[in-house]
């Protein structure tokens, strides 16, 4: 992971049970606040370019819009198909109010 965290939104704009999506260095972000936990992970459905933040979010699992493949976003691990490949996660931190996110 580089060393650099990248400013990306505040805690306002993302209360809980929210989302944002974000472009980080010419890559597509969502930023899901879960109870209070932010996590962080690719935007782009690994099986056909959808944007993750629009779909259903159940828990930790978010369903691809088009085709309802799940991911946890936790881990970015492929939970059903038609997917076959995860998605990416990154790391987020808060500091004061400012949420950052650190892009590998």
């Amino acid at each position: 992971m580089s060393d650099e965290w990248i400013k990306v939104a505040t805690v306002d704009e993302l209360p809980p049970g929210e989302r944002i999506v974000v472009d980080v260095d010419y890559e597509w972000v969502a930023i899901f606040n879960v109870g209070g936990t932010l996590y962080a992970i690719n935007d782009t459905c690994s099986h056909d370019e959808a944007s993750l933040a629009e779909g259903d979010l159940d828990g930790h699992e978010i369903a691809c819009p088009l085709h309802g493949a799940r991911f946890d976003i936790r881990s970015g691990d492929v939970l059903s198909s038609p997917a076959v490949v995860g998605v990416d996660t990154y790391e987020v931190k808060i500091e004061g109010d400012d949420i950052y996110i650190r892009l590998p």
